[in-house]
């Protein structure tokens, strides 16, 4: 098949969480079952130093009544390994973030989006693409599938293609003043409750689901989630009425980057049989780097993510709290950047435990991959989680995952109860509460594992490094859905 994956952001040209990460390794995988694929996103500013050539050829789409023109740039990044187009429009992409600067959202997101939607489709006739499946990701591409459905379908060469819609965050919705509408170059009369309009915004998540010919997710238990109140952010009831072409893949990740026997940013590399002595090293270098007392016997506890509620840091401030005023034995090591409040209350924390907590305020790639590599256990207390990758990278690596039962994580990482235990399926501990009685529970539940049943531990780590987390599974399930939704007959509007 001839796949067009369209996306504003994949990793390594351009990344602020992990929609970059899928849609820098997926169109790979895709591509080594032997399909066709194309990936076509912004010439953001952080892609400029990445190797491209001008194709010379021109855009040319109107805009809210004014005339915007763009060109497109080609380039070729190893670690995605397919053509790459990227729209270039300084003026919308070349600017200090993605979406936003200093915590405030750019003013003119849809416009930039409406322009890149376009772009995606204009690429089509203009770069004579052939494409079977128009595969685009969130708000940013949602009007798309609107356009291709009641626009494009009728011009030559699109009157076959199919939109797949994936959904990585319901929670983010591209949702702007009705009067963005008029951005769209569509009829005011689909700005009504059943298509474009959402409590009276121009809402482009909604647009997606309602006009694609099949929509995914990035885990089936966060299709659940979804389409009940509240985890359905107010699109519950949409995505209800579109349940029969609704699905739940799981995302995969890029096994080739995360593989502690050939870690670049890991100095003692290490495979299942060799884990113990591979994760000691990794561990007391990490310790080392984080200015904490190298101790073996101690329990690292690590955690990577966005500083935000919604991962649940908060919940891990007060935790931490308690048990470093009561002298737990237990080192946390913390990688992120976010919310200031947050930012400042881990400082404060490692400055006055400084034998016990390390803290980094930043986003570093090769420090993530030592914490994942040196830490004992993970911690992942996200309030929701759509899919989530790192509990996948730290099962890898014979870090044990502690999570909280929502979304994707319910999905990968099997709770250690009696039963899994019996039958040595077990990879981590879940908790169900996301609150501070919650977390600590599953916390302790490890603790008290790691330092007293060691036989269990290491059979824990030996089965998530068992694990087959590639994405060529996932790749595998969404090539059956392309050949699904193409096999229906394309919904008329």
């Amino acid at each position: 098949m001839n796949i067009l994956f369209a996306s504003s952001e994949a990793a390594p040209l351009a990344k602020t969480g992990g929609l970059a990460d899928v849609c820098g390794a997926l169109p790979k995988a895709l591509a080594q079952l032997g399909h066709d694929v194309t990936l076509i996103m912004p010439a953001y500013r952080s892609t400029k130093k990445y190797p491209s050539e001008a194709t010379g050829v021109e855009l040319r789409v109107w805009i809210g009544g004014r005339e915007v023109r763009g060109t497109y740039r080609k380039c070729t990044v190893p670690e995605i390994g397919v053509p790459i187009y990227l729209v270039e429009h300084d003026s919308y992409f070349d600017r200090d973030g993605l979406y936003n600067t200093n915590n405030e959202d750019y003013r003119d997101n849809c416009e930039r989006f409406v322009f890149f939607s376009y772009a995606v489709l204009e690429a089509v006739r203009l770069l004579d693409l052939k494409v079977d499946i128009l595969h685009v990701n969130d708000w940013q591409t949602g009007l798309i599938p609107a356009l291709q459905s009641i626009y494009y379908r009728d011009f030559p060469g699109y009157e076959k293609i199919s939109t797949l819609f994936t959904i990585h965050n319901i929670a983010y919705q591209g949702a702007f003043p009705a009067a963005a509408m008029s951005l769209t170059g569509l009829h005011w009369k689909y700005f009504n409750w059943l298509q474009m309009e959402c409590y009276d915004h121009l809402n482009l998540l909604k647009t997606g689901i309602v006009f694609s010919d099949g929509i995914t997710t990035v885990s089936p238990n966060y299709v659940h989630e979804i389409t009940a109140t509240p985890g359905g952010c107010g699109l519950e009831g949409v995505l209800r009425n579109r349940r029969d072409v609704l699905w739940g893949i799981t995302n995969g990740i890029d096994t080739d980057e995360w593989n502690p026997e050939s870690d670049p940013f890991v100095e003692h590399h290490f495979s299942r049989e060799t884990r113990a002595e591979g994760k000691l090293q990794a561990k007391l270098a990490l310790q080392n780097q984080m200015n904490l007392p190298q101790r073996a016997d101690v329990p690292v506890v690590g955690m990577v993510g966005r500083l935000t509620e919604q991962k649940g840091f908060d919940l891990v401030v007060e935790m931490i709290c308690q048990k470093a005023f009561a002298g737990e034995d237990v080192q946390w090591v913390l990688l992120g950047s976010g919310d200031p409040i947050l930012e400042n209350r881990l400082r404060e924390l490692a400055a006055m435990h400084t034998q016990n907590v390390a803290v980094s305020i930043r986003y570093s790639n090769e420090l993530a991959h030592r914490i994942i590599a040196g830490s004992d256990i993970f911690l992942m207390p996200s309030r929701f989680e759509p899919c989530g990758l790192t509990q996948l990278y730290s099962m890898r690596y014979g870090t044990v995952p502690v999570v909280h039962s929502t979304g994707g994580l319910v999905d990968t990482v099997t709770d250690l109860t009696p039963e899994t235990e019996a039958d040595g399926t077990a990879t981590g501990v879940r908790f169900s509460n996301a609150d501070l009685q919650g977390i600590t529970w599953g916390v302790d539940h490890a603790l008290d594992i790691y330092r007293n049943r060691p036989e269990l531990w290491n059979q824990l780590q030996d089965t998530g490094m068992s694990l087959d987390m590639s994405w060529r599974q996932s790749a595998e399930k969404y090539v059956e859905l392309y050949r699904k939704i193409r096999r229906n007959r394309p919904r008329q509007k």
